[in-house]
């Protein structure tokens, strides 16, 4: 495969770790670069989408942004597994909880994602395919949540293809019932790229909003306040 790629500038594979931590918000990207790593440098800026490599406790791990929605993401989770070698993509990312029990600020880690998308339609024709995560990265996080005292959910999620969407309400409150933990947009995707290329992913969520309590946080919270799940997927991607 060619480098670069149309959607990431970068010209040297080793300038990308092999573990890479993807918010959909570049700008959460840029944050956790300038917050949380050292001798840092920029390589992708293309359409926006930054991209940083830098240490964290002195190992290498990238963090860039993927955009947000299943077929956006998709490019970037193929390119960097496919084209520049990259083993591990962790999605850091915030999503909107749909049970009681999980609250405002909580984290959510993905064993499964749902999703009414069709990009697996023609592949697995009448087959709902269900992608999972990496177990080794499961594992990693479940043992290192609890090593941060983390209040830390593990269950399937939903991968919405709409943000603003008009789901019948007898669709959501079955969701709820069969245990769905929380909404959020990109997973489904990650988890069909990682498990087709035979590479490892985990999506892992601060819950932003509760469309139980109806209760939200900020833009500016979203981008910069979810300290807990970025220091969790540090900790995972420098195991």
């Amino acid at each position: 495969m060619n480098i670069p790629t149309p959607h990431i500038e970068c010209d040297d594979k080793t300038k990308i770790a092999k573990t890479v931590l993807m918010p959909g918000d570049p700008l959460r990207a840029k944050y956790i670069a300038e917050n949380f790593l050292t001798d840092v440098h920029l390589f992708n800026k293309t359409r926006g989408m930054l991209g940083f490599t830098g240490n964290y406790k002195e190992k290498k791990v990238s963090v860039m942004g993927s955009g947000m929605g299943i077929p956006s993401s998709m490019i970037y989770f193929t390119e960097l597994f496919d084209f520049y070698g990259v083993e591990n993509i962790i999605r850091i990312g915030t999503a909107g909880s749909m049970q009681e029990d999980i609250h405002l600020r909580d984290i959510v880690v993905a064993l499964s994602a749902s999703s009414e998308s069709t990009i697996n339609k023609f592949t697995f024709g009448e087959i709902n395919y269900s992608p999972t995560p990496s177990f080794e990265l499961l594992i990693k996080t479940y043992e290192k949540s609890k090593e941060l005292k983390l209040k830390t959910h593990f269950g399937a999620v939903y991968s919405s293809d709409q943000f603003y969407s008009n789901t019948p309400t007898k669709v959501t409150e079955n969701m709820k019932k069969y245990g769905i933990t929380c909404v959020e947009m990109e997973t489904y995707g990650l988890y069909t790229v990682a498990n087709r290329l035979h590479k490892n992913a985990l999506g892992i969520f601060t819950i932003s909003d509760s469309l139980v309590s109806g209760e939200k946080d900020s833009a500016k919270d979203r981008e910069t306040s979810y300290a807990n799940m970025m220091e969790l997927a540090l900790e995972v991607a420098t195991k």
